[in-house]
């Protein structure tokens, strides 16, 4: 990305240079915005190392030490004696888990082959086509990840339930069990699916287009031959994530299961119903192989794949086709009616007064406070949780980022820590919510750490949401800095001006709208995260989220979708409210993008 060469006087290094009229030429005056003599340089870079290093710290006791404390409860026996393999041979050598092994997979596969192809084509639609109201298509299309994974689940029981609004056309078959997971689960994972598939579809050079063009070849031949090759690393990177993501899901088949039992519904019955903590770590190790081995392959594919455009490429434009725009429309309208149908009927249930007997409109299932779950106290620490999660987590991540890619490392130690954070920065994205809870339970409950007093704090729920969803937050944070000129910081260098003061009126304001959207993202995540928290909440920190889970397990399964509606709302309205309020700053920090009037 090019950036325009003169920057707003308020952040321009110039504006920081004093008059030079009694000063030898080689020499520079105090910076004024300081009013002081600046630091020497060996206490800037002392605390830079300090701070990479305190970055390096919270990973390894937030990340990697409660991952190693699942390894070590993985061959441990019940009494906490060693037991090698043996716990894990017992439960992989016990009856019909071979079995749920094969189903969990099942579903994973299934759901992958219906839920890219379809975001294939939505995606397709919105970038190489003149499809009609794209921005609400996308919108639409982006509701699912306001709700969390449980209101598919409640929405197909009131659709295809024994006693749904559509259950005659099942024609006998029932919602619980292999294909009411798919579909819930194809539901939640859509919108993972087609942001990874936007963004590749969005990299396109038409010259290869026109190329194509001129020696003949027809639209099928060019999508086999130009489209699909090079979006071929977003297509598996999509199938890593809904594969993983449905796989180590516990939300959807908690609900519409059924006896069709899956790994991480296992895990959740071993430690929340019959308390074998050895057979959860166990299980959590087996959710974490296929994570991780995804993850790798991905990478590595990544790495092989290089720059997609040049310098010299040309903007796609597509071309005038009425029958393409009007089959990607059909397609586009279908999946989002599908979407808007879980949304609407979930919505819909929660107002309604007595299900099935009495449909008639009331706010009965809002009346939180008289029924198991959590009360209206689950919504308001959801939303503590929210904000603090995107407050300390923006701040985390962009000065992490920012510690990683714009600070020299010089010395051992410092190419040390650089190198410990960006594996740990990356390690998240490869641990299922499920998996992390389970490491946060057998190392922060053991009475042997220091850190115990945690357990059950809003503190805690705080630093594992950060932690479950920093990777992404990570990546967003390094790519808005890569874009930036090195310049900036020689720039400052050479007029002597800190780091951190560059940081903080220059390389922040830039990258303001990227810091927005880890913060929208990280307060959605919070709003709606099950997996990661279910574990670790008290009676005075219980969460909306969570409290979606209790009242299904209560049977208030129209409170439940209540609880849904309410936190879809609180994210939608937060989100926006983040959006209005952030275009005056942006408007005001983003002026020198605007080119000057001539």
């Amino acid at each position: 990305m090019r950036f325009a060469p003169t920057l707003d006087p308020a952040v321009s290094p110039r504006s920081t240079m004093a008059e030079p009229a009694s000063i030898p030429a080689p020499a520079l005056a105090p910076i004024p915005a300081l009013g002081r003599r600046p630091l020497p340089g060996w206490v800037g870079s002392l605390g830079l190392t300090a701070g990479q290093g305190g970055l390096a710290l919270v990973l390894l006791v937030f990340l990697a030490l409660p991952l190693a404390a699942i390894l070590v409860k993985s061959v441990t026996d019940s009494d906490g004696g060693w037991a090698g393999l043996s716990v894990m041979a017992g439960i992989i050598g016990a009856d019909g888990f071979l079995g749920m092994v094969g189903r969990s997979l099942a579903v994973g596969v299934v759901t992958t082959l219906l839920v890219v192809p379809c975001a294939y084509g939505f995606a397709y639609g919105l970038t190489r086509t003149r499809l009609p109201g794209k921005g609400i298509l996308r919108t639409v299309a982006l509701l699912p990840l306001l709700a969390p994974s449980l209101l598919p689940g409640i929405a197909l029981v009131y659709l295809l339930g024994n006693q749904g609004l559509l259950k005659g056309l099942t024609g006998g078959a029932t919602i619980y069990g292999f294909w009411g997971i798919v579909v819930g689960e194809a539901f939640y994972t859509f919108p993972h699916a087609l942001m990874i598939l936007l963004t590749g579809l969005t990299l396109a050079d038409g010259r290869l287009y026109d190329a194509a063009r001129a020696m003949g070849a027809g639209p099928l031949r060019t999508f086999l031959t130009v489209t699909l090759p090079g979006t071929r690393y977003a297509v598996f990177s999509a199938c890593c994530v809904v594969f993983t993501l449905t796989v180590t899901d516990f939300g959807v088949p908690k609900v519409v299961g059924g006896d069709y039992n899956v790994l991480a519904m296992e895990a959740y019955k071993a430690v929340v119903g019959q308390q074998n903590f050895p057979k959860g770590a166990a299980i959590g190790i087996l959710l974490l192989l296929p994570a991780l081995l995804t993850f790798v392959l991905d990478r590595r594919l990544r790495a092989r794949q290089g720059a997609q455009m040049s310098g010299r490429a040309q903007p796609y434009a597509a071309g005038v086709n009425g029958r393409r725009d009007l089959a990607f429309l059909g397609l586009a309208g279908v999946l989002a009616a599908f979407l808007l149908l879980i949304i609407g009927v979930a919505v819909w249930a929660s107002f309604v007064k007595m299900w099935p007997y009495n449909l008639s409109m009331s706010l009965r299932s809002y009346d939180f406070d008289n029924m198991d779950g959590g009360g209206w106290l689950a919504w308001r620490n959801s939303l503590q949780l929210a904000f603090c999660t995107a407050l300390v987590g923006t701040v985390v991540v962009f000065a992490g980022a920012w510690m990683m890619e714009k600070v020299p490392a010089r010395g051992a130690v410092a190419r040390g820590l650089r190198g410990m954070v960006g594996m740990l920065a990356l390690m998240p994205m490869a641990v299922p919510g499920l998996v992390l809870g389970l490491g946060y339970i057998f190392f922060f409950n053991s009475l042997l750490n220091p850190l115990n007093g945690l357990y059950g704090t809003m503190t805690l729920l705080v630093l594992c949401t950060v932690v479950h969803f920093y990777t992404s937050a990570h990546l967003t944070a390094s790519t808005a800095l890569n874009a930036l000129d090195p310049e900036f910081e020689a720039a400052s260098a050479s007029l002597k001006v800190p780091r951190v003061t560059t940081f903080l009126r220059v390389t922040l304001p830039m990258c303001l709208p990227a810091a927005l959207d880890v913060a929208r993202y990280l307060f959605v995540s919070a709003m709606t995260t099950v997996s990661a928290v279910v574990f670790l909440y008290s009676p005075s920190t219980v969460l909306a989220a969570v409290a979606v889970l209790n009242m299904d397990d209560a049977g208030f399964i129209g409170p439940a979708a209540a609880m849904c509606t309410v936190i879809m709302a609180s994210s939608a309205v937060a989100a926006l409210a983040l959006h209005l309020a952030s275009r005056a700053l942006v408007a005001r920090s983003q002026a020198w993008r605007r080119p000057a009037a001539r």
